[in-house]
């Protein structure tokens, strides 16, 4: 009976002592992923921040009361843009996602463009209404897919098919942190602290706008993709170390276990042994 037992230890150690090689590996691609990820987002950071700072002080001039961009002409009906990730094994960062976007409530419809495999998998289980499906691979959008995504949102938000874009996200803070986050793409606000301005431009705010708004709306989309591959590759390392050092933890609390039942077959023996030569 106790060999039986030390069987199966050995064949559980084998078992875990396999899967901690695949999450290692796993980890190691993370982290491979993860330099270049970090590097994108890095660069990506300064053109957004220019994208806003132009929006506002365009915004700030005080003459855009009756422009579409600003103030919608239709209402009840919210665009989400999810960008979750393409596969799981990354710890919380698909789940936090999804708990944020169902965490938003507005008033009226809603309907979704999922980025990313597992965003698209959220929405056809949940049946929620899907504008497109054609961005199910995060890691294969290129910034041209991100400009001709901004043109499909502005094309429908100037048609009436929805009057709020709400971008959701998860934005990378640190290689242990990642942050969800929500921003209002349309209509477009004045996020920027700088006091009201009078900018010179050529032509009126609208047709100003018309021009501009695609272009941030894609910068934005753009930065918000390097960020979420970023974050992705970072908690799915986070979640591969955690699993590589449970797994260590549980092959030495197995190996104590296994020791302990060949000392015991070991002990048992030698009391034969020693009984066997009482009685002779």
């Amino acid at each position: 009976m106790a060999g039986a037992g030390m069987n199966d230890i050995k064949s559980r150690i084998k078992s875990v002592n396999g899967t901690m090689q695949i999450t290692k590996a796993m980890e190691l691609v993370a982290t491979s992923k993860l330099r270049r990820a970090k590097a994108m987002a890095e660069r990506s950071r300064p053109f957004r921040r220019v994208l806003d700072e132009a929006i506002s002080s365009i915004l700030s001039s005080n003459t855009t009361e009756s422009v579409t961009w600003v103030y919608p002409s239709k209402a009840s009906r919210t665009l989400f843009v999810v960008i979750a990730g393409d596969r799981g094994l990354a710890g919380g960062y698909n789940a936090n996602v999804f708990r944020l976007t169902e965490s938003l409530s507005y008033e009226g419809e809603r309907i979704y463009l999922p980025i990313g495999k597992k965003a698209v998998e959220f929405c056809r289980h949940r049946n929620k209404e899907i504008l497109t499906t054609a961005y199910e691979e995060v890691s294969d959008i290129s910034v041209g897919d991100t400009f001709e995504l901004a043109r499909l949102i502005s094309e429908g938000y100037l048609g009436g098919q929805y009057d709020r874009v709400e971008l959701i996200y998860t934005e990378f803070v640190s290689m242990l942190t990642q942050s969800p986050t929500r921003k209002t793409l349309l209509p477009v606000t004045c996020e920027s602290s700088q006091e009201s301005c009078d900018p010179i431009t050529e032509g009126n705010v609208e047709e100003l706008l018309d021009r501009i708004v695609p272009q941030y709306i894609g910068g934005v989309l753009y930065a918000a993709v390097c960020e979420a591959l970023a974050s992705e590759s970072g908690s799915r390392r986070t979640a591969m170390n955690a699993a590589n050092k449970n797994a260590e933890e549980m092959i030495d609390s197995l190996m104590l276990k296994y020791n302990r039942a060949r000392q015991a077959i070991i002990t048992q023996e030698i009391t034969e042994i020693v009984s066997g030569a009482e009685a002779l």
